[in-house]
């Protein structure tokens, strides 16, 4: 028997999903993946195209370059569409084959709970956009962060931006996990929960190191070596 896999239907009722997998073949999986691929592609093509995370870019057109600055942003959108790419394949394939490898459930499984990881991590995006957009400018925090606490508390660049990447969408996600491979693995739940919480402060841990590092300044250093 088969039935047909609904994204909407089951992000919000897994164990009916959970059920299913259990006892039939599942269809229509491969069309939603490619589906939130394509909108997640879309989103960040947008995102640039809107200018976030492009400022930089602004000074070669208001200097008069105005070549340099289309080639610069048609750079920068290309750099976007691979790095949509690359976001999304480490969330979906990437981490569920190391939760495959860690909790031994089956790689088709858990790569279904991370395509709904992918989609949740792809609304939190568009929603801080949408309200980039109607404000007109960007932070370097997201309202669904800790981020803007840890500004005001702490002097710390790097746990500004360590709490900056724990957001309420991380929580959901960690629910949303913890809830569908509970059902497919022997693990202990508190075993499975840490290892699902310690996945993302690892996560954090790491963009935030990327954040503080000053990339741009050994780019330039490199150039006029």
């Amino acid at each position: 028997m088969f039935f047909e896999f609904r994204f909407w239907k089951y992000l919000f009722n897994r164990n009916e999903l959970i059920g299913s997998l259990e006892d039939t073949k599942m269809r229509g999986f491969e069309k939603r993946v490619w589906l939130v691929a394509l909108l997640g592609v879309l989103l960040f093509a947008l995102r640039d195209i809107w200018g976030m995370q492009t400022e930089g870019l602004t000074a070669l057109f208001v200097g008069g370059f105005e070549d340099t600055f289309v080639i610069a942003r048609a750079t920068s959108l290309i750099g976007a569409i691979i790095w949509s790419f690359l976001y999304m394949a480490f969330h979906f394939f990437g981490i569920a084959f190391i939760l495959h490898k860690i909790t031994k459930i089956e790689l088709s499984k858990v790569a279904i709970i991370q395509l709904f990881v992918v989609a949740l991590l792809l609304m939190e995006k568009a929603f801080t956009f949408f309200l980039y957009a109607i404000v007109g400018y960007t932070t370097d925090f997201s309202l669904l962060s800790f981020g803007p606490l840890a500004a005001t508390f702490l002097d710390s660049e790097f746990f500004t931006y360590f709490f900056n990447e724990l957001t309420l969408i991380t929580g959901l996600i960690i629910a949303i996990q913890f809830h569908f491979l509970r059902a497919f693995t022997e693990m202990s739940a508190r075993n499975l929960f840490i290892i699902l919480l310690v996945i993302q402060l690892i996560l954090a841990l790491f963009v935030a190191g990327i954040q503080v590092l000053p990339l741009e300044a050994w780019f330039e250093g490199g150039q006029a070596a």
